[in-house]
């Protein structure tokens, strides 16, 4: 197939292209970075240059290249910022869809995430609704999912990935990330709230996967939800850093997610079962 794949160089997206390539399709990576283009080369993608935000310049660049698939990878976390991802998931998204229509592109694979469900005591399901009167700021990425994934119904043949919290390479979790940093400086408590984990490898593995999936929602995730208080322990003696404090108690809305779904109906299979051992692949 001919893939257009928007954000590739991305954390997902560096995962991805190679896995893409080797099984025979053909590339067209986007990037807003001149700097990163030679990058996209040498992973085996054909680098295109394009801002999401440049609505013109999308609509030229899916026209000429008429793909068989766009796949939605397109962040701005690299700064954390949080107001620029949710201008991503709103008008980026919708910019992106538009393109993707106006050159007859029939599947759309797009990156969501599984941890903005409505409170509740289990682990999240698809069919659950979204916490939209969640307080800011967390209200402010929901809305963004929402926006998101309300954008892509318009396609016909679309996908939604929502994936768990990324680790591994080029990640907050990685040695060299944001929340590793954290931990070594004991800002970090341990509580009773749930985490569900994916390895970049295998979100990146879901996408690829996703191409032939049946339109739908699945959460992408490990096995294994975990309270804080479990994995964040293990997380810092694997850095080498402080153990964390540990305290009770979780916010409503950190209550992980399940990844039944997908593996009824797809029978997806996470390489990564646990973050246990993903954890030590990562930081071992």
């Amino acid at each position: 197939m001919r893939i257009f794949l928007a954000g590739a160089a991305g954390v997902i997206g560096r995962s991805l292209v190679p896995m893409l390539v080797a099984v025979g399709h053909e590339v067209i990576g986007t990037t807003r970075s001149p700097a990163k283009v030679d990058l996209l080369a040498s992973l085996g993608a054909r680098p295109v240059l394009v801002d999401v935000f440049d609505r013109e310049r999308l609509l030229a660049v899916l026209a000429a290249e008429r793909p068989d698939a766009v796949i939605h990878q397109l962040t701005d976390l690299s700064a954390r910022d949080l107001a620029g991802n949710a201008r991503v998931r709103v008008e980026g998204t919708h910019n992106l869809v538009d393109a993707a229509l106006a050159a007859d592109v029939r599947r759309v694979i797009v990156q969501s995430i599984a941890f903005v469900m409505v409170p509740g005591s289990e682990p999240a399901r698809e069919d659950e609704p979204l916490d939209l009167d969640a307080p800011h700021p967390r209200r402010r990425t929901v809305e963004g999912v929402y926006a998101l994934e309300k954008a892509v119904r318009d396609v016909p043949d679309a996908v939604v990935l929502r994936y768990g919290t990324l680790y591994g390479p080029g990640t907050w979790y990685a040695r060299d990330g944001a929340i590793a940093e954290k931990v070594r400086r004991g800002q970090l408590t341990a509580n009773d709230g749930i985490t569900s984990f994916v390895h970049v490898s295998d979100a990146a593995r879901a996408a690829l996967l996703a191409l032939t999936w049946p339109t739908g929602t699945f959460n992408i995730v490990d096995d294994e939800p975990a309270p804080s208080k479990e994995w964040l322990p293990m997380y810092a003696e694997l850095l080498g850093a402080p153990p964390p404090r540990i305290e009770s108690g979780r916010r409503p809305w950190e209550r992980g997610a399940a990844n039944a779904r997908a593996r009824r109906l797809l029978g997806w299979q996470p390489l990564y079962a646990s973050w246990r051992e993903g954890f030590r692949t990562a930081l071992g």
